[in-house]
């Protein structure tokens, strides 16, 4: 993240978002949700769970240094942790955030993104080490194996459905790189817009999408080449990229207009924006990653700075409530 000075120049400088369209036809969805929503607090070093039906943060323990994403197993019944303050994957039971396991992957590792593949093995960016871990069986054996990128700022990570490969945006080297986990064949790396980072593979493995904060664009990428197929004007300062669990649809959360980019994945056109604090907002709130709903009539918005995710219905672009984001809360997991 920049420093609250570099944001403030961000904000100054600004950039055209596209032009907010009329709201899909629809109606709200029902306030009420069901399930859990996980909160990695990286400014108090927390781990939160929130209840989704009553709006309440039910439970609250110490994690690790400066947490930033997470990832629930396939059964739900856990939360992996990425401590990019330090050097592990902690894991924690969803019923009652207790640790049950710390994973170490070596000095200066500096984990940052994390995904719990179906498989039941996790995948994490080692930032500092300009690597990526594949932990396979994480509640088992813990094997890990790590894979260099070479490239400065390894960062966000996207699995393929079939687990044999993983792509990062690497932050300071300004690319995206292919790791393939099963051949170990060399990576392919290539320059994608300025400072990419947010990164999410679409649901069918058939496009990669990617959003480059510096350049004020999302990236539409084959996969297997690294080819870039599209580019697609954003909001300002996309740090992040998700694809609707549907895959007709992929968001950006561009903090610096403090709303979202909404991109039809079948055209690559940016069809509408979302604004959820707005740009008046942008900066008191600080929006940061984004998180689908499993049904995909929700998207939460973390808003570091002021310790709240903010819920949005996705087909009307309403702000449903706020929910509590303590500590700052960045990384967001979520279960039914």
């Amino acid at each position: 993240m920049k420093s609250a000075i570099a944001l403030g120049s961000v904000l100054a400088l600004g950039a055209c978002a596209p032009q907010a369209g009329e709201p899909n036809p629809g109606f709200l969805v029902d306030p009420v949700a069901d399930g859990a929503l996980f909160v990695a607090g990286k400014f108090g070093n927390t781990l939160a769970k929130v209840d989704l039906s009553s709006g309440e943060q039910t439970l609250l323990v110490e994690s690790c240094a400066n947490p930033h994403e997470l990832a629930t197993s396939p059964d739900d019944r856990y939360v992996a942790l990425a401590c990019y303050g330090g050097q592990t994957v902690d894991i924690f039971r969803t019923e009652d955030l207790v640790r049950t396991r710390s994973i170490d992957l070596g000095e200066n590792a500096r984990p940052h993104g994390i995904v719990w593949h179906a498989n039941g093995d996790l995948y994490a960016t080692a930032e500092g080490r300009q690597s990526v871990f594949w932990i396979r069986e994480p509640l088992g054996a813990a094997e890990t194996f790590e894979y260099a990128t070479g490239k400065q700022g390894t960062h966000m990570i996207a699995v393929a459905p079939s687990g044999n490969h993983a792509w990062t945006t690497d932050l300071g080297s300004k690319t995206v790189t292919l790791v393939d986990l099963k051949t170990r064949r060399a990576p392919r790396s290539v320059e994608v817009g300025e400072e990419p980072e947010g990164i999410a593979l679409s649901p069918d493995g058939e496009t990669l999408w990617v959003s480059a904060r510096g350049s004020d664009k999302a990236f539409a990428l084959d996969p297997m080449t690294l080819e870039v197929r599209q580019e697609i004007v954003t909001g300002a300062f996309p740090l992040r990229i998700a694809v609707r669990p549907q895959g007709d649809f992929a968001v950006t959360s561009d903090l610096a207009d403090g709303g979202l980019t909404v991109i039809d994945t079948a055209t690559g056109e940016a069809v509408r924006s979302i604004p959820v604090a707005g740009p008046d907002g942008a900066q008191e709130r600080m929006q940061v990653t984004i998180l689908w709903s499993p049904d995909g009539e929700r998207i939460y918005v973390a808003e570091t700075r002021d310790n709240t995710i903010a819920e949005v219905d996705f087909a009307s672009g309403e702000v449903l409530r706020r929910l509590p984001g303590t500590g700052g809360g960045d990384g967001l997991a979520i279960i039914e």
